[in-house]
């Protein structure tokens, strides 16, 4: 396959994800959200233990649905439901039940999560033309 053929297979549109995938992508965006509410109470009951756990299952999550969906809307699908189930928990509720307190450890893992999401979904393997392993352009 010769350079041009390559580039002309990156320049393609992009095609909606097939049924499975979109599935795929939902199931991620479910685990998303539950590693959130997990981390949410796990980062302070164990201090500072609890915050280390909470923020490295985030990234084995992300990371793991990156290179399980083979591109990067597969760290992007369980960010978005991390931090929707984080921004839901940090609402006050009516008889003034809240989630996180006031403190360093859940702004570490507010602020610390959206970092991870971000870096996990920058370095997540971009979509790339089957074939052999070559730089393109060459």
């Amino acid at each position: 396959m010769s350079s041009a053929d390559r580039a002309s297979m990156l320049a393609q549109p992009l095609h909606r994800p097939s049924v499975g995938r979109a599935v795929a992508y939902l199931g991620l965006f479910v685990l998303g959200a539950v590693v959130g509410v997990a981390g949410a109470l796990v980062q302070s009951a164990w201090t500072p233990g609890g915050l280390l756990l909470a923020l490295v299952g985030e990234a084995g999550v992300l990371l793991g649905g990156a290179l399980a969906a083979r591109g990067r809307a597969g760290a992007v699908a369980p960010a978005g439901g991390w931090m929707l189930a984080v921004i839901l928990l940090t609402a006050s509720r009516p008889e003034g039940d809240f989630v996180f307190a006031a403190g360093g450890g859940s702004y570490l893992f507010l602020l610390g999560g959206m970092a991870i999401a971000v870096i996990c979904a920058t370095l997540g393997p971009g979509r790339q033309p089957g074939g052999d392993a070559v730089r393109l352009g060459k």
